[in-house]
């Protein structure tokens, strides 16, 4: 998709709003507006204990927004950074004569945006009608704004005019589609399982350099843009190690705080791609604050927590040192690099080829000639060195994982 010219001037001029004075989040939330190729005129946020129940920001808040809008008649738009429920954009937009959306509609039209694959497409329309469903309250003129423009962008009027049970309908025929797509990528993965490549999965903050880092590793030339959530889709591609070993490096979907669940839902099986990585590397943009590092890095670790599966090999890597001012911020146990001059990136090869040697053994095997389906699995999960036909059985040299070495004890004569 393409922003539209009717996009740029109907949608462009924003006002953020806010509960509490967190500049942080809504610096976060203008890069999102960016993002759109959307403009900030102006912030206005409201210190009170919680969100008025009517219209998010107090009467009074709502009154002095309202005389600014009126007073800067190239402002048509507010974005709360929240989200908010269906009644209190609709009392927020007759108290301010202005179209309101929430940060969970500006993020969702990022997506619908930037999602290229047949699944993120699927994933994408999945989530927005999530969101919109509960949001159909039965008024045509409120429903036919829905066609385009910033955080509307999703299905399209020609979806969402319908009632709750065909957007239901549309949501489990979406989902069967997505469900078949996922069994293609299973039988990739159970491809790539077999080549026995270990993976390595880059995970991070939205825009803290991963198709960047990706590209420098792999000359995969993926989209890589200074803007959130410039790419989507999952892209792994082989990586050669110092050595010559070969490894899989996957880039995964950008992490951001509070995102939308809607999303989480709908993005499930991408994001549990860290499930099959054998080590992941969480990226810092070490050019920030240590606030901000700290801040994100939270929200990275709680979704590699949730989706990763268990225990693994993590390697903490800073990217953008090149613009970093105070480097001896770096924890020690952690990589600088930059993925843009490629200062760091050798190191950061060093340790990703110690910790997959770490994880492999060679092994010697002798195989019963009445068990000659144990050397077929052994073809499978490990690369052969050297084969024999004894008087014994075959005598199988090979390198595999140290995890698939219990499966064949029974038959290891040593272990070097």
């Amino acid at each position: 998709m393409e922003i539209t010219k009717e996009f740029e001037s109907e949608y462009a001029k924003a006002v953020l709003i806010s509960i509490g004075e967190d500049e942080a989040t809504l610096d976060e939330l203008e890069r999102l507006v960016e993002t759109v190729d959307g403009e900030v005129i102006a912030r206005m946020t409201q210190n009170r204990e919680k969100p008025d129940v009517c219209t998010y920001i107090g009467s009074g808040k709502a009154k002095e927004l309202s005389e600014f809008i009126e007073n800067n008649g190239e402002v048509n738009l507010v974005i709360a950074d929240a989200e908010l429920t269906p009644s209190q954009i609709k009392n927020l937009e007759d108290a301010v004569g202005c179209r309101v959306i929430d940060r969970t509609m500006l993020i969702l039209d990022i997506f619908a945006l930037h999602a290229n694959s047949a699944a993120g497409k699927l994933q994408v329309e999945i989530a927005c009608l999530r969101y919109t469903a509960p949001r159909l309250m039965g008024k045509g003129k409120e429903l036919s704004r829905l066609g385009g423009g910033i955080g509307t962008r999703g299905p399209g009027e020609s979806k969402l005019e319908t009632d709750r049970r065909h957007i239901k309908r549309r949501i489990e025929a979406l989902e069967e589609k997505l469900s078949e797509l996922e069994r293609t990528r299973s039988l990739q993965k159970e491809s790539r399982s077999k080549k026995g490549l270990p993976t390595v999965a880059i995970v991070g903050y939205t825009n803290a350099g991963k198709s960047t880092l990706l590209n420098a590793l792999t000359g995969a030339g993926v989209l890589a843009e200074d803007k959130l959530f410039a790419t989507l889709d999952p892209v792994t591609r082989i990586m050669k190690l110092p050595a010559g070993n070969e490894v899989l490096l996957t880039d995964t979907v950008g992490f951001i705080d509070r995102l939308p669940h809607h999303l989480v839902k709908a993005f499930r099986s991408t994001l549990e791609e860290l499930k099959y990585a054998d080590i992941v590397m969480i990226l810092t943009d070490a050019s920030e604050s240590v606030e901000e590092q700290l801040r994100k890095n939270a929200v990275t670790e709680s979704l590699v927590e949730e989706f990763g599966g268990g225990a693994k090999d993590v390697i903490r890597v800073y990217n953008k040192i090149d613009s970093c001012e105070n480097r001896e911020f770096i924890p020690k146990e952690g990589f600088g690099i930059s993925a843009k001059t490629g200062e760091g990136v050798e190191g950061l090869l060093s340790e990703i080829e110690r910790i997959v040697k770490s994880k492999k053994c060679v092994c010697e095997f002798l195989i019963p000639y009445a068990n000659m389906e144990v050397s077929n699995a052994l073809y499978k999960k490990a690369t052969v060195i050297s084969s024999e036909y004894t008087d014994e059985g075959n005598l199988i040299v090979a390198e595999m994982e140290s995890a698939y070495l219990p499966q064949f004890l029974k038959y290891m004569k040593n272990n070097n």
